[in-house]
């Protein structure tokens, strides 16, 4: 899993790159790839609105559904697996003993 950089780091980094500061010098006096920063500037371009693509807000919101989608295939499953496991069987409300149905 890649290392996530605090946010407010990479808000500096991005507030030093508008001051001037080339993407290389800054890669090499932080020790952040190149390509990192690259990748920085040009999401924070989209969430600005300049260039089109998915928000980081709309990512997360889609990050959060693909979650949940995920818990309830995992709960559909369960429940799916103990229907099958159950079919066939009735239990007494009266006693809680389990008989076979024909």
């Amino acid at each position: 899993m890649p290392y996530r950089y605090p946010t407010e780091f990479r808000r500096r980094v991005l507030d030093l790159l508008a001051a001037g500061r080339s993407v290389v010098s800054l890669s090499e006096d932080l020790g952040v790839s190149g390509q990192t920063i690259y990748n920085w500037r040009r999401q924070d371009l989209i969430d600005r609105g300049v260039e089109p693509g998915s928000t980081s807000a709309e990512q997360a919101e889609l990050r959060d559904a693909r979650r949940r989608i995920r818990e309830l295939e995992t709960e559909l499953a369960v429940t799916k697996r103990a229907i099958e496991l159950l079919k066939g069987k009735v239990v007494s409300p009266k006693d809680g003993t389990k008989r076979s149905q024909l």
